[in-house]
């Protein structure tokens, strides 16, 4: 899926060996690769996006998937949304990336909009199949499918007798019980500055995820601009907004991943109302023209905050 993962686990029930438990993450892996990669060129997403309007006769896997994301969309008023897929990869983003030395026309991206739209796939969950109404549709599952394989590999391992570990995948976090030193999981969200990687601020975790959108990691410059890979799907263009990054914590981690993307589209004015109108726990991090912070947490997120400790 282009990325790294690490799974922590403080104590292991008798008789469940490492080999279990590595024989168990594999197996997750190799589903998610399996349906929900763009980046491999079989996977289920890879063949559905060559397919035509005709019902697709889908995995249980991928229906659920797409069934959040779709829900996320309807309840963003479409500032995450799956069919964005073209729209990534004509700036430069997202499988099988392509170097651009100049920002798409707006002829261009009038062109790939009209492919675009969640309204445009349909679901069907028995029998599970997919269906879209525009040919020229395709869809990008990396901002929700990392959340959703957090979420797999933690029930799998709780449905083992674990009760106390941390699954992380590109960047997208769950945990549970204890660490090694007994106490509860905290997770740092990274300061958003490029090329430094420092904490923010410290959220504990039980039972739930975290899950961070930003502009300082993945960006490109093109025309002396530096682009976001958070692209609109509404307008077609990446984010322009001061908004820097947005922290999620979510009993989902599936939800957070994709509720991370959306808030940071929404910018931070209406990212925090809808944050708050859903009670949604999120830290959204601006910043100004003079490279400060400015910070907004909804409640739910102050509740589940910590001090950083002094030598942070």
């Amino acid at each position: 899926m282009g990325t790294t993962y690490e799974v922590v686990i403080t104590r292991r029930p008798a008789g469940v060996s490492r080999e279990d438990v590595e024989a168990l993450i594999h197996e997750v892996l190799d589903e998610a690769d399996r349906h929900l990669s763009g980046w491999n060129p079989a996977s289920e997403v890879s063949r559905f996006n060559t397919h035509g309007t005709d019902w697709f006769a889908a995995s249980s896997v991928l229906v659920e998937v797409l069934s959040g994301a779709q829900a996320v969309s309807r309840d963003s008023t479409g500032a995450f949304d799956v069919t964005v897929a073209p729209l990534v990869g004509a700036w430069g983003f997202g499988a099988g990336a392509r170097r651009i030395e100049a920002a798409p026309t707006d002829a261009e991206l009038d062109a790939l909009l009209a492919s675009v739209g969640y309204g445009k796939l349909e679901l069907r969950e028995s029998p599970p199949a997919l269906r879209k109404s525009d040919p020229r549709l395709r869809i990008d599952l990396d901002g929700i499918a990392p959340g959703y394989v957090v979420d797999r590999i933690a029930a799998r391992l709780e449905a083992l007798g674990v009760t106390d570990f941390l699954v992380e995948l590109g960047g997208e976090v769950r945990a549970l019980g204890l660490n090694a030193a007994g106490r509860r999981w905290r997770v740092a969200v990274e300061a958003p500055v490029p090329g430094e990687r420092r904490p923010y601020a410290l959220v504990e975790l039980d039972g739930v995820g975290v899950s961070t959108s930003g502009d300082y990691r993945d960006f490109r410059e093109v025309d002396g601009r530096r682009l976001s890979h958070t692209i609109d799907p509404r307008t077609g263009r990446p984010v322009a907004h001061r908004l820097a990054s947005v922290s999620v914590v979510h009993a989902s981690v599936a939800s957070a991943d994709a509720w991370a993307t959306a808030l940071m589209v929404l910018g931070p004015e209406e990212g925090t109302r809808v944050a708050r109108r859903l009670g949604l726990a999120a830290l959204f991090i601006e910043r100004d023209a003079a490279g400060a912070f400015r910070e907004t947490a909804t409640p739910a997120f102050a509740s589940l905050r910590r001090p950083l400790p002094r030598a942070i």
